[in-house]
């Protein structure tokens, strides 16, 4: 019986489970696909057969707009329709480098990838509503922070309809729909609100990250994938509480009607290929509106960068349930966000990620202390029983039951715990995935810079020994791209290795020896953080592990000399 075998073969085995499980099961239960009422799909739009244009060229082509800034965002605000469909985000870039174009995120719908908002009124019989092709009067040419606008239409029939409109700081529109009845008809009333995108959606590509539908209901996560809304062309939510939007890996485009308000949803899928138009659509129960009475609905709607300190302030102060759900911490969510938090508040303390994850390394090494020394301390007797193993083996060789009960009773005999060795591994896992969700997912990790070439932590470490870490001229395939940081780990994991009790087996000390050069590969294509992360880890094992071994060697040589 071979422990570090086991050991190691165990934490493959964990890696082997956790990615194939997140590959092979959904991220979500299957949902039952549902056709929705004649009320959610009356305001649905449907894919346009326009010649598309540049995005330059359709806001040019549309002059009736409100632009719109503060200190996140710059765009228009379409009059026609009272769209949103033009928003920069100005605090972020497409690469590290500062002067690479803004992230765009919305766009008019005659552009290829056309995405956009708008918040009105389902179809009512009786009664003209505001539609995509109303041109509404404005007070005012410029939303800001300090200036929101109203926009107002009359529908000739006694009824006054207005918007208005505002923006905070970052990337929350709060749209307030006003309607008075100057009329002598009783009406009834239905808010609604609809996001589209256009275009085949492009995802990261990672199965581990989740991209396309996104809501919370009655405080449960739903979020289908784009192929589930394609099975059907539409998969309607719960009738619940809530809000729903489209989210990419970075950035969330969400509808956020009252949170006290029960809304029916729905998410549909047309067309395919570039025509493709992808739509997340609410209505809520018919408001009742009597002559010479006016009525109101107050909504929110976010474009922008999920900041996790923003989405838990807006749950906090606009009442959105479980906003902070928009981000993809996964099954690790009561370890993952924690973990965040503590990385967040130790880089405010030491001005950089890199630093904060070094120091949370050793915060963690600190808490699991005194299990490691008893873990170390175990695996250091275990070295000093390799001898005696030795013997047994050779003696019962032809025996593997009774061998396998000699060793089972020399430790018991020398009180050593064969399974020890492996608690701090163990340990480990969890916080490895929690740490690489928060790395993966976190917009506050997106090129978050550390020293040297490491200039993005959530990236692959960029060198490569492959051209000599850039000395030749030439950019290696990705499979070739084995940087320094992770040789540095696997450096470390293999000098940790020689500190352990090695195998009696021929056979098995070389697939024991092949592990450090196995887990240099896989980490070679995880983001830089982590691969720092257990690089640093390493390190203080190794320093934790000889003062130990040292001690016991102390201990030995003391009890040797009293026995001579």
């Amino acid at each position: 019986m071979n422990d570090q075998k086991n050991f190691f073969i165990a934490i493959f085995l964990c890696f082997a489970i956790l990615l194939g499980f997140q590959y092979l099961v959904p991220s979500s239960p299957e949902k039952k696909h549902e056709v929705p009422s004649p009320q959610t799909t009356q305001q649905i739009p449907t894919p346009q057969p326009t010649q598309k244009v540049t995005r330059d060229e359709a806001l040019t082509s549309t002059p009736q707009r409100i632009s719109i800034k503060n200190n996140s965002v710059r765009g228009s605000l379409n009059l026609e329709g009272a769209l949103f469909d033009d928003l920069t985000l100005t605090q972020y870039h497409e690469t590290v480098n500062p002067k690479s174009p803004e992230i765009v995120l919305l766009s008019p719908s005659t552009t290829p990838h056309g995405y956009y908002a708008s918040f009105g009124w389902v179809e009512s019989p009786g009664i003209a509503l505001p539609t995509e092709k109303t041109v509404w009067n404005t007070n005012g040419l410029q939303l800001t922070q300090q200036t929101p606008i109203t926009l107002t239409w009359d529908n000739g029939q006694g009824f006054l309809f207005q918007q208005v409109i505002s923006v905070d700081e970052h990337y929350m529109f709060t749209i307030t729909q006003k309607v008075t009845n100057s009329g002598a008809v009783n009406v009834s009333l239905t808010p609604q609100g609809t996001l589209a995108r256009q275009g085949d959606p492009k995802s990261s590509g990672f199965f581990i990250l989740h991209e396309g539908p996104v809501g919370v209901f009655d405080g449960k996560l739903n979020d289908p994938s784009y192929d589930d809304i394609s099975k059907t062309g539409t998969l309607q939510n719960p009738e619940a509480k809530g809000w729903l939007g489209l989210t990419d890996k970075y950035w969330l485009v969400s509808l956020i009607p009252d949170p006290e308000a029960t809304i029916t949803s729905a998410y549909t899928r047309q067309g395919t290929g570039e025509a493709t138009l992808i739509t997340a659509h609410y209505h809520r129960d018919p408001l009742s509106l009597a002559p010479g009475k006016s009525l109101e609905v107050t909504n929110h709607f976010f474009a922008g960068a999920k900041v996790l300190s923003l989405l838990d302030g807006y749950e906090e102060t606009l009442g959105i349930n479980h906003f902070d759900l928009a981000v993809d911490f996964g099954w690790f969510y009561f370890l993952t966000k924690p973990i965040f938090y503590a990385l967040e508040f130790l880089k405010g303390l030491l001005g950089n990620f890199g630093l904060a994850i070094l120091a949370l390394t050793v915060i963690l090494k600190l808490a699991f202390l005194p299990l490691a020394n008893k873990s170390y301390a175990s695996m250091g007797k275990m070295k000093e029983l390799q001898p005696d193993i030795e013997k047994i083996r050779e003696r019962y060789a032809d025996d593997r039951l009774k061998m396998n009960e000699k060793v089972m009773e020399l430790y018991k005999r020398e009180k050593v715990n064969p399974m020890a060795g492996c608690l701090p591994m163990i340990i480990q896992i969890p916080v490895f995935f929690a740490l690489y969700k928060v790395l993966f997912v976190s917009i506050e990790m997106r090129q978050a810079p550390f020293y040297g070439w490491i200039h993005d932590l959530s990236a692959p470490d960029p060198t490569s020994v492959f051209n000599l870490f850039g000395l030749i001229p030439w950019d290696p395939p990705s499979f070739l791209m084995l940087g320094a940081w992770p040789l540095i780990m696997g450096g470390t994991m293999f000098l940790q290795q020689k500190m352990s009790p090695p195998p009696a087996d021929p056979t098995q000390a070389k697939m024991f020896l092949l592990m450090p050069i196995f887990f240099t590969y896989l980490l070679a294509q995880f983001p830089a953080g982590l691969v720092i992360y257990w690089t640093w880890n390493n390190i203080l094992s190794i320093g934790q592990q000889w003062v130990i071994m040292k001690r016991a060697n102390k201990k030995k040589v003391k009890k040797n000399a009293a026995k001579a």
